[in-house]
């Protein structure tokens, strides 16, 4: 049976946009989506460029409020970002699961491109694993 996934953070521009283009390339049977509690404009920039160096192409991603997933049932809501955690339980879709797999926000990381490049490279790295871990433990239901 086809397993849903909603990944939420804040802003839905970086980490949960991340997890989603590595969750989807695991298993593309997995109905996978991302949204955020305040969703920002666009999805950062930087994000995109890391997630191509990974190989995943998520530039036609976009921001999207976690109101357009309410009416949708979901076998896992899993949260990045402690603001999304502390809302989540606002979500009022139904879920049979729920999950926090934390990142730091590389949106707030500052400095020289490179030293910024640097933050979300290691961001990148962290949700690929911990979404690695996540989809491996899902697979096993433990």
């Amino acid at each position: 049976m086809k397993q849903s996934v909603l990944i939420l953070c804040t802003g839905n521009s970086c980490r949960s946009q991340m997890a989603e283009g590595f969750l989807q390339s695991f298993d593309p049977e997995l109905e996978v989506f991302s949204a955020g509690t305040k969703p920002a404009e666009a999805v950062h920039p930087t994000a995109v460029a890391v997630m191509q160096e990974a190989g995943i192409d998520i530039r036609g991603y976009r921001p999207k409020s976690v109101e357009e997933f309410t009416s949708k049932p979901f076998d896992w809501v899993v949260t990045v970002c402690d603001g999304a955690r502390e809302t989540c339980p606002l979500f009022t879709g139904e879920v049979k699961q729920r999950q926090h797999i934390g990142f730091d926000d590389p949106a707030e990381a500052d400095g020289s491109r490179e030293e910024v490049l640097a933050v979300f490279r290691r961001v990148r790295d962290e949700i690929r694993e911990g979404f690695r871990s996540f989809y491996n433990a899902m697979q096993t239901g433990v």
